[in-house]
């Protein structure tokens, strides 16, 4: 940061860039701990409850002779890992999204990219059935896109230009089309059945060759958006504040945009139609850490994996033997939330 840009900005600026590094601190170590024992939980409860004891012996002493070892380590231990990692990758694609775009209600599940993802699933399985699931994670990207692109491009068009308002309304129109489009598909090519996972929602069936896939995606993701967490915190402040203080805005914007992409579409690969989770989470995180990016990111991977293995773990308890969609579970928290913040950002305008 220069002298003169830091000199130039204003106390509402200056505000804004305040953190509580030591509450992120306890976050990080209180949730990473919550976390692990979520996972262990996750594991232990279902159809043949396991004891913690058992699980660990599963995970570090594996007897492949052992019934419940191989639950743990063939069932039960991937999906856990999936709810993880997609929790991880929503939290902080909606942060990045609201801290780039300044829109408070911007989540990946809001502005088509789900949708658009789901939508390139849906003619992936009409049309190239038996595809491997690297190929679907690089459609599901490419879908996430064309998602993210139809959205900006239709909220623009409106008399006014984009505000936060009206790129959620483009972004629920959308995602309503694709989502009706998809399920034509899904009709005509007698599909529905391979879709009926993705609209759901949930990360049952998960296998170890889809986390191996998938992991060096959202590793890879989840540290560049470590590394552009600054300059999200300048963008945050406004473009000219983060041009006066040197950041070539067009260029964190590009990364920030790939960077969700490759979270949100790899995400919903595996897990399907799961929103909320990017829009719940950075607002939870911002509140709790303040607004540095440095803070928020990490904090929000933690608190989505939290979110997402304990949304599952209900999943399974809700109504036993049988198994609620986990985006069902998250919308009861995401929809009441959403409205306070539409209501809210609507008595703002």
């Amino acid at each position: 940061m220069n002298q003169q840009a830091a000199a130039n900005m204003t106390p509402d600026s200056k505000e804004r860039l305040r953190s509580r590094p030591k509450t992120a601190s306890l976050i990080l170590i209180g949730g990473l701990a919550a976390l692990v024992l979520s996972m262990g939980l996750s594991i232990s409860f279902g159809a043949a409850n396991i004891r913690l004891s058992e699980v660990w012996s599963a995970v570090f002493n594996f007897h492949a002779d052992v019934v419940n070892h191989q639950i743990i380590r063939d069932l039960r231990l991937p999906r856990v890992l999936a709810s993880a990692m997609i929790g991880a990758s929503f939290a902080v694609a909606g942060a990045l999204m609201q801290g780039m775009t300044r829109n408070p209600l911007a989540d990946s599940g809001l502005l088509g990219i789900n949708a658009g993802a789901g939508f390139a699933l849906a003619l992936c399985f009409a049309f190239f059935p038996g595809l491997s699931f690297m190929y679907l994670i690089l459609y599901a990207f490419l879908g996430a896109g064309v998602g993210a692109g139809l959205v900006y491009g239709v909220g623009s068009l409106a008399p006014g230009g984009l505000t936060p308002v009206r790129l959620v309304l483009a972004g629920a129109a959308l995602s309503l089309l694709l989502t009706a489009l998809s399920e034509g598909v899904a009709l005509y090519f007698h599909i529905g059945q391979d879709l009926a996972f993705w609209y759901a929602g949930g990360v049952a069936g998960t296998k170890w060759v889809q986390l191996k896939i998938m992991f060096p995606w959202i590793a890879g993701a989840l540290i560049g958006s470590l590394l552009i967490s600054r300059s999200i915190t300048m963008l945050s402040l406004g473009d000219e504040v983060a041009k006066g203080l040197g950041q070539r805005t067009a260029l964190i914007k590009l990364a920030a945009v790939l960077i969700v992409l490759v979270l949100a579409g790899s995400s919903v690969a595996v897990v399907g139609s799961v929103g909320f989770i990017g829009l719940i989470i950075p607002h939870v995180t911002r509140y709790l850490v303040g607004v540095d990016y440095r803070w928020i990111v990490p904090c929000s991977a933690v608190l989505g994996s939290l979110l997402a293995v304990l949304a599952d773990l209900a999943a399974r308890m809700i109504n036993p033997p049988h198994e609620t969609p986990i985006g069902a579970i998250i919308s009861l928290i995401g929809v009441p939330f959403f409205l306070y913040l539409a209501r809210r950002e609507v008595g703002d305008l």
